[in-house]
């Protein structure tokens, strides 16, 4: 049967149309690009973005997996590093609940919706791109932004009141950073001062003074 052809991409995490024609020995791209439409259509497979795609047996067996839906964020963008509320969340320090990964990228903002939920891409200066550590997911490589990172580049991109210097911002925003391990602090403070951004410096110096006590 022809669905046999999808047996060598089920334990990878993403396959090209030009990987699956090769595979299957095919001459022709449109024959191999109407093929995967039709299984598309038929549930067989999830197109993750234009001409790539995952076999629903691979989201079937890891889709639960803490590392599967970062690893997805890099099969779109690769180009990218998981960070912001997303990484807020999975530490803990984020009380309010979110649904989209989030990711800080080089290239320009944008929103991709696909079978597997929305991925938000958020731009970075190419200066602050940095502050990610790389994991390995079956053989995928994807970036993940420290807990400090993700701090920095959250409160970066997010509009703060104008009375910064009097209220609690932690507690304004809802963030759980009472028990921020100090290393994490140590490179939040390096990050503010690598950066020498005003307003990272207002933010740094709150959160020593209302919720760090320094």
């Amino acid at each position: 049967m022809k669905i046999d052809l999808l047996a060598p991409f089920e334990s990878l995490p993403y396959f090209t149309i030009e990987g699956f024609r090769q595979s299957a020995g095919m001459d022709s791209p449109e024959q191999a690009r109407l093929l995967l439409h039709r299984w598309a259509r038929a549930g067989r497979i999830l197109p993750l973005k234009k001409g790539v795609y995952m076999t629903r047996r691979f989201h079937d067996l890891h889709r639960g997996e803490a590392a599967f839906t970062p690893a997805v964020s890099a099969i779109i963008l690769p180009q990218s590093y998981v960070s912001f509320e997303y990484v807020l969340q999975r530490h803990n320090l984020l009380t309010e609940v979110t649904h989209p990964l989030t990711a800080s990228t080089a290239k320009n903002t944008r929103r991709i919706v696909n079978s597997l939920g929305t991925f938000w891409y958020r731009h970075m200066r190419p200066a602050l791109y940095n502050g990610f550590t790389i994991h390995e997911y079956h053989g995928l490589r994807y970036a993940e932004a420290t807990p400090a990172k993700a701090l920095f580049d959250y409160l970066l991109q997010r509009p703060l009141p104008g009375l910064l210097p009097a209220l609690d911002l932690a507690g304004e925003l809802r963030l759980n950073l009472e028990e921020f391990p100090s290393e994490s602090r140590a490179e939040f403070r390096r990050l503010v001062e690598e950066a020498g951004i005003p307003k990272m410096e207002r933010v740094h110096e709150n959160l020593r003074r209302h919720t760090w006590r320094l």
